[in-house]
């Protein structure tokens, strides 16, 4: 493990937190449906600093059952408040979004909806249910709330067997309480074991620079390991706005790379650790390595994991 930090600098980000743009014809078109159909990405309205390139690879992510959101996370810049009622017709919505972009692999996540009796799962089903049915050729991934580690509605989701399902550890055990509103780092861990159980690709992701070290890091990636992740993303939290919780460290990339190289020695097949890595990151790509690293093991080793209890 380097054993260097770089300090916060509050009024200069680091050189190596500057984006290059990757603009191609393929992005243009992606834009240009975007924009006319009035569609609704995260890429965009969260500013992710991966959207030309996820676009010009024709991926993007997408949220679902409405924009408020009934927690209030010290990173996240979502409104928070009481939720609209969700509108029954989302999923053919969503669906018909993912056809107009022609995307090969789309992400949906979703605010959290504490105010409805299972969740928001029914809807997420039907989301994929109709995404699968419009557009058969596009794998699918999903990032969602914790469902309070309540396993009927993890099935509920799972039933409809999206590619990959993931849910978002965000932070180190110690710091989930001040940051994370609601959510406790033993629920995250119990939904991801449930996902690895049922078979299905599971992921998870967090960020550092929220007052974490090296140590608790690598401490969450053995957690997520042992919970059956087979997919892990590592970034460099970034403040939304001065009322969010402030950055408390800038992390090198060598230290990026450090924690991929533990995680994969962990056990975690596909680790993304880099400073401007988020949630949907080269899903596409780790979907289908995984897909051809399952196909070459042996029978026992390729059975589902997440067996241990956290």
């Amino acid at each position: 493990m380097p054993d260097y930090h770089d300090e916060v600098t509050r009024h200069r980000k680091p050189d190596w937190l500057k984006i290059k743009l990757h603009r191609s014809e393929e992005f243009g078109e992606v834009a240009r449906i975007v924009r006319e159909h009035g569609l609704h990405t995260i890429c965009s309205s969260g500013r992710c600093p991966n959207q030309a390139e996820c676009w010009s690879r024709r991926t993007a992510t997408f949220m679902i059952l409405g924009d408020i959101c009934t927690r209030s996370c010290k990173f996240c810049a979502t409104a928070t408040g009481k939720p609209l009622p969700p509108d029954p017709d989302e999923p053919r919505k969503l669906a018909r979004s993912i056809s107009l972009m022609g995307l090969k692999h789309c992400v949906v996540t979703s605010v959290d909806r504490d105010d409805l009796p299972d969740g928001g799962a029914a809807l997420w089903a039907e989301s994929v249910r109709a995404v699968r049915e419009l557009n058969p050729d596009t794998t699918i991934e999903l990032l969602i709330p914790d469902f309070d580690a309540r396993e009927e509605l993890i099935d509920l989701v799972a039933d409809a067997r999206p590619d990959i399902l993931g849910h978002n550890i965000e932070t180190v055990r110690r710091l989930t309480p001040q940051v994370r509103s609601r959510a406790r780092y033993e629920v995250s861990l119990r939904t991801l074991a449930h996902i690895a159980r049922r078979g299905l690709t599971a992921k998870s992701g967090l960020m550092v620079g929220l007052g974490e070290t090296d140590e608790e890091v690598l401490g969450v990636l053995a957690d997520l390991a042992a919970a059956g992740c087979d997919i892990v993303t590592i970034g460099q939290y970034m403040r939304p706005s001065q009322k969010h919780h402030p950055v408390e460290r800038y992390v090198h990339p060598d230290i990026f790379e450090s924690y991929a190289q533990k995680g994969r020695e962990l056990g975690i097949p596909f680790v993304f650790s880099a400073p401007l890595v988020r949630s949907s990151y080269n899903a596409e790509q780790a979907y289908a390595s995984l897909l051809n690293r399952q196909q070459h093991m042996p029978s026992e080793a390729a059975e589902p994991r997440g067996s241990e209890q956290p």
